[in-house]
């Protein structure tokens, strides 16, 4: 698509351009479909999502791209992988072709009936590739899944001797604390753990404040005032590599910035600020410029926010859902239908 109407004040001679030229460590979101909707999830995911999982001609076209950027190992996520164990076994046999290491897959657990068959299902993708669980041990997760299934899968990886990633093993006395057979809403954990327990969280458990975090944490942690906010940088951190995603309609998601996207055939290159208008005025003006586009199309920003990732995420919220845009920068959909 050519460039908005105004994204660009100062013309294309003044633009930043971003290129994604090497990737250092990552992962593949198999699908955004969940059994649990957690408080703090970065990609929104939900039961709500369609049933949709990577296909196996799209997991080899990013396999070839990642392997073209120098990466050789990734993580699997989701969503949650296994509600589909026979594509995410596609996945994995597919990774081992294309000479993918995957480090480790991680679950919820929400899947788990009995360790035998748990077991059984684990030995089976371990011929494929599977070596290490990441489990998601955390109270969030048991506002969705109980305690008894987390430590059944745990049992079920001895038994398969497949290696647990707990993920976070910190909150395993807090979780196993209470009833193991049913979830627990965070307001049980404050009311016996302490008020705070909710804004506690963070500083034991590694939470990016973009996505549902936002909405969780907005009125419990400080905002900062619009002027503060737009006097930020531009967003440098959408060439950040270190923990990239791409996802199962083959975009790319830079700098951990969920619900923006580049296609995956066009890393490696310059972008073209005609196609990636939005992405490039963040990264070569920054939030102020994407306010002032915003307000252009009818946007009323608050007076305070998290952070100017707050209000990005609140910008393109709007354009999504309010202007209808259909700016391939802003997928997937479902992303802001959820957040």
């Amino acid at each position: 698509m050519g460039a908005p109407r105004g994204v660009h004040r100062h013309g294309a001679e003044a633009l930043k351009s971003l290129t994604i030229a090497e990737l250092s460590s990552g992962g593949l979101i198999t699908n955004y479909q969940c059994s649990s909707a957690c408080r703090h999830c970065l990609y929104g995911s939900s039961p709500r999502w369609e049933k949709e999982y990577i296909t196996r001609e799209t997991a080899e076209a990013l396999f070839r791209t990642m392997r073209s950027l120098h990466i050789a190992s990734i993580h699997i996520g989701g969503g949650e992988p296994f509600l589909n164990i026979s594509a995410l076994e596609e996945v994995l046999k597919t990774a081992h072709e294309r000479g993918i290491t995957v480090e480790y897959v991680e679950t919820n657990s929400s899947w788990f009936h009995d360790e035998e068959s748990a077991a059984r299902t684990l030995s089976a993708l371990k011929k494929h590739g599977l070596t290490t669980l990441l489990i998601s041990i955390s109270p969030f997760h048991n506002e969705f899944i109980p305690f008894r299934k987390v430590k059944g899968v745990i049992g079920a990886c001895e038994r398969a001797d497949v290696a647990v990633f707990p993920w976070m093993r910190e909150f395993y006395p807090n979780v196993s604390a209470l009833d193991e057979s049913k979830p627990h809403r965070i307001e049980e954990y404050a009311a016996k753990f302490g008020r705070n327990y909710l804004r506690d969280i963070p500083s034991r458990y590694r939470i990016t404040m973009r996505g549902r975090a936002v909405d969780t944490y907005k009125d419990v942690f400080a905002q900062h005032g619009l002027d503060e906010i737009l006097e930020s940088k531009p967003c440098s951190e959408l060439a950040s590599t270190g923990h990239f995603h791409f996802d199962l309609f083959g975009n790319y998601i830079p700098g951990l910035c969920s619900g923006l996207a580049i296609h995956h055939d066009d890393l490696g290159e310059t972008l073209d600020f005609r196609e990636y208008p939005f992405i490039t005025m963040l990264y070569s003006e920054g939030i102020a410029a994407f306010l002032a586009y915003a307000k252009g199309e009818g946007f009323q920003p608050a007076d305070s926010y998290l952070s100017k990732c707050h209000l990005c995420q609140e910008i393109r919220k709007y354009l999504v859902n309010e202007k209808k845009s259909a700016s391939k920068e802003f997928v997937p959909a479902g992303y802001y239908r959820e957040i």
